[in-house]
């Protein structure tokens, strides 16, 4: 079964507003590169109307890209195709705001026997332990204590 290609459209206006996102610098190279793309795949009256192969390799992006863009355009819209689309994935905070004041508590107190000062690993450990988190990531513990402005150092 072929591939469906989508027929881009475009008004005198969607012309003159993506022209104008082309020519005037301030967006992003990705706005900028589906602004191109559309304007060359526009069918309509005043439209050049390149096929997906001669877009690809004029503006040197792959084909499915073309493809992609133009089947956005058609079934979703300018502005949905002209913006990044954000990412599906929710990411669960393995520390929510009383874990990390805990945390934070915990960077400021004493380190444990035989430790010169604490660790990140040895604060993970201890986060558990003291049943604050199930379990956290010396990752996770150094990015949130980058996050806050203490300097226990000092």
């Amino acid at each position: 079964m072929p591939k469906k290609t989508f027929q881009v459209q475009l008004s005198l206006a969607e012309r003159a507003r993506l022209q104008a996102l082309v020519t005037n610098g301030t967006t992003t190279a990705h706005s900028h590169i589906h602004a191109r793309i559309l304007l060359k795949a526009d069918e309509g009256p005043d439209g050049p109307a390149w096929t997906d192969v001669m877009i690809s390799s004029a503006l040197d992006v792959g084909m499915s890209t073309v493809a992609r863009v133009r089947q956005t355009a058609v079934q979703d819209g300018l502005d949905v195709a002209l913006q990044r689309r954000l990412p599906k994935r929710v990411y669960q905070r393995s520390l929510d705001g009383a874990a990390e004041a805990h945390l934070v508590a915990l960077t400021c107190s004493a380190p444990p026997e035989g430790a010169g000062r604490w660790s990140l690993r040895l604060l993970a450990e201890r986060m558990v332990e003291l049943h604050y988190v199930e379990a956290v990531s010396h990752e996770t513990v150094r990015q949130t204590l980058k996050k806050t402005n203490s300097n226990p150092g000092a």
